[in-house]
Parts: C-alpha cells; sequence; structure tokens
C-alpha cells in the first residue's frame, strides 16, 4: 500500500492485489479521493511516474512497480492514519469491538486478523462499511492506525496482515510482490477433480463487457496465473474439499481457476453459475477461506498463523461428513510447479461443460419430459 517518501511527493509500491490493473483503476481504488480529472493533470504534464517513467491513465500496472504521485492538491485536511478529514467517520463501541475481536495476534510490527465473510477490505462506490475504515479501532496511543498490505475479496473470509508502520508496511508489502509469503486457502467446490493434487496454469485478463469487476482465461492476452490444488476429503463424486495455493496473484485467481477446470467454488455465482451451488442444506455463502498465512518478519523470524472457519463453512463440512481434523494434516512444503500435474483448464472446462449438458438431459429425462415435443400424427384424410 500506500508509503509516502516525503511531505511533496508520495511513492507507491504495487501490491499483488494490483497486478494487471490499469493506473486510473488503481487510483480508484487505493486513492478514490483523488479524482480522474487530477490524475490525467498530473499524467499530461509528466508528473505521475512509474519506475520514473511518465504514465498515462491507461497504463497496466505490475507488481513490485513504483508508482510516484504529487502531493494532493487541493485535499482536505487529514486525519489519523493519513486519512482525508472529510472521509473519517468515528467508530462506534461496537465497530471498535468488532474489529478487536478480529485480531488472531498482535506484534510490535503487525495484526493478524481473521476477516469475516461480507466484509470488504477497501471502500468503493456504495461501500462506506469496509475493514480498511475499521482499522481506526486499532490504532495506537499516537492515533497512528495499521496499513493494509494485501487484500480478501469481499467474500472470502480468513487471515489477513496489516503492518502497524510504514516500515513493516513496506517489508510485508515485498514479501507478497516477491512470493516470499506462503498462502494457504480451503475450498468447497462442486464435483471432483480427477487428479488429487496439480496445477492450474491458465493466464487471466479481464472478461471483457463486465467493467473489470471478472476475470477469464485467455491464452493469448491474460497475465500468467498458476495455483496448486490438493485434494483434503471427497463427498462422492458430488463434492470435494481442496487445499488450494496461489504461486501468483491475480484477481479472483482461485475463483476463475477452478471454475475453469470445471469445479466452481461453492456459493460463487459470478463465476460458477448455477452449478456453484450443492443441495441439501448446503449454504449458499461462498466457500473459500484463507486458512493460513506465512511469511518473515522485520526481525527474521517467521510469522504463521491459522484462521479458524466461519460458521457456514464449518456447518457445511460437517453436513458433508468431512473430518475437520485433515486439513491440517498437509505439509506446507514448497511446490515444484515443473514437478507437480498440469490440469488444462481449457480441456477441463470443455469435459465439465459436456459433462453438465448431459446430466441435465437426464434430468429432463427422469422428470418425464422428452427432449424434443413429440410430433402428432396426420390424420388422414
Amino acid at each position: 500500500m500506500a508509503q509516502p517518501s516525503s511531505d511533496s511527493v508520495r511513492t507507491f509500491t504495487v501490491g499483488e492485489d494490483d497486478d494487471g490493473i490499469r493506473l486510473d483503476r488503481w487510483f480508484k481504488r487505493n486513492l478514490p479521493d483523488v479524482s480522474f480529472n487530477t490524475v490525467s493533470r498530473w499524467a499530461r504534464t509528466g508528473q505521475l511516474r512509474i519506475d520514473g517513467k511518465r504514465a498515462s491513465p491507461g497504463d497496466r500496472l505490475e507488481t513490485g512497480q513504483n508508482l510516484r504521485i504529487p502531493p494532493a492538491e487541493a485535499a482536505p485536511a487529514e486525519g489519523p492514519g493519513g486519512r482525508p478529514q472529510r472521509d473519517v467517520q468515528p467508530l462506534t463501541e461496537d465497530e471498535a469491538a468488532y474489529v478487536q475481536d478480529m485480531v488472531l495476534a498482535r506484534a510490535r510490527d503487525w495484526f493478524m486478523l481473521n476477516k469475516p465473510p461480507g466484509l470488504a477490505t477497501q471502500g468503493g462506490t456504495k461501500t462506506v462499511q469496509h475493514l480498511d475504515r475499521l482499522l481506526d479501532g486499532l490504532a495506537d496511543e499516537k492515533g497512528q492506525r495499521p496499513k493494509l498490505v494485501h487484500r480478501l475479496d469481499k467474500d472470502t473470509s480468513g487471515v489477513l496482515l496489516v503492518a502497524r508502520s510504514a516500515r513493516a508496511a513496506a517489508h510485508f508489502t515485498r514479501a507478497f510482490a516477491g512470493r516470499t509469503a506462503r498462502k494457504v486457502y480451503w475450498a468447497l467446490i462442486t464435483g471432483v477433480p480427477s487428479l488429487e493434487e496439480g496445477l492450474i496454469d491458465a493466464p487471466l485478463a479481464k472478461q471483457p463487457g463486465t467493467g473489470g469487476e471478472k476475470m477469464h482465461v485467455d491464452e493469448e492476452n491474460g497475465l500468467p496465473a498458476k495455483t496448486r490444488y490438493r485434494l483434503i476429503e471427497r463427498a462422492g463424486n458430488r463434492a470435494a474439499w481442496v487445499e488450494l495455493q496461489p504461486l501468483t496473484g491475480r484477481t479472483h485467481q482461485l475463483r476463475a481457476h477452478m471454475a475453469a477446470i470445471g469445479h466452481p467454488i461453492v456459493g460463487d455465482a459470478k463465476y460458477g453459475g448455477a452449478e456453484a451451488f450443492l443441495t441439501g442444506g448446503i449454504s449458499r455463502k461462498l466457500h473459500l477461506h484463507a486458512r493460513r498465512l506465512k511469511l518473515e518478519g522485520l526481525d527474521g523470524k517467521p510469522i504463521d498463523y491459522q484462521a479458524e472457519l466461519p460458521d457456514h463453512f464449518a456447518e457445511s463440512l460437517a453436513t458433508l461428513g468431512f473430518d475437520r481434523m485433515l486439513g491440517d494434516m498437509l505439509p506446507l512444503d514448497n511446490p515444484d510447479p515443473a514437478k507437480l500435474p498440469e490440469t488444462k483448464a481449457r480441456r477441463a472446462a470443455a469435459a465439465a461443460k459436456s459433462a453438465r449438458k448431459a446430466r441435465k438431459g437426464e434430468r429432463r429425462a427422469r422428470g418425464g419430459q422428452p427432449t424434443k415435443p413429440a410430433r402428432r400424427p396426420r390424420r388422414k384424410s
């Protein structure tokens, strides 16, 4: 996230969650108080720089790039933690207690949180309640609030690290950008992959016509995206509980990849449509949880924490008869992508589509509905 380098010029390091987005979208996501007109003017006058080179609003950003931004002009006075004063809404006692309850652990340089599902990490259009705002409830005695260094989707729950100083934020941002931070997710998916362990190597790009809000596999224009999956347990051929490790950090990567191989994450209507839901009392909420995060602290010592499942996910595992103890038995090894069996997203998705069509045909047949309307016999004259 943002790390001002001086009182006049600000420098930012592009995080992994912002990889591939346009510069104007980056401002909308990270500095929503800077208008598009201001961004365009800064670009025209050469005040916007990416790794020292002049930038334009349409430029695509890459993880680890340095973005140079002039001081905010005519911006409202900043309150505690560097947020514009007009955006500061004092937290209620309940809100302060809410964010305090998320804390898994704390140290001099960081807080480790368990973000609940349904809470956005950052604000945006029509998003008033979000974790970034609630971080005021973790401010120190000087009013210095923690800083976000990575994000989780609104409906994804789990472990999330925030830094307590600019120095710590810079350190952790480099860890996420350099892939030294290890992230383990748990997901409940529909169907069962043919391989118990594999690598999904499928480039991702913004899907046209969605306003950049949805990703899709694009072999020609997509950015490299790799996900390792491992089967934890299965419920016949109906569903599976899997461990996912993103080896890259694209937007919605895990959700897009699992849908692309024909096994969408349960509750993910955006990528799986109607096929992303299970019957039998299984919650319709998204079943994607950041279970574990491991990385190195400023002092060189490992930081390694796990976040407990939200209620709906835990209840679904119990309903399907899964053993919770099995989830943490897989070793956190350092995977070599070259040695993992590869799952081709395009081929697998095509096979899954054919299987879905076949199942629909079977359901129609069982319901007594012919696949084609019967012709009425012609009456002889």
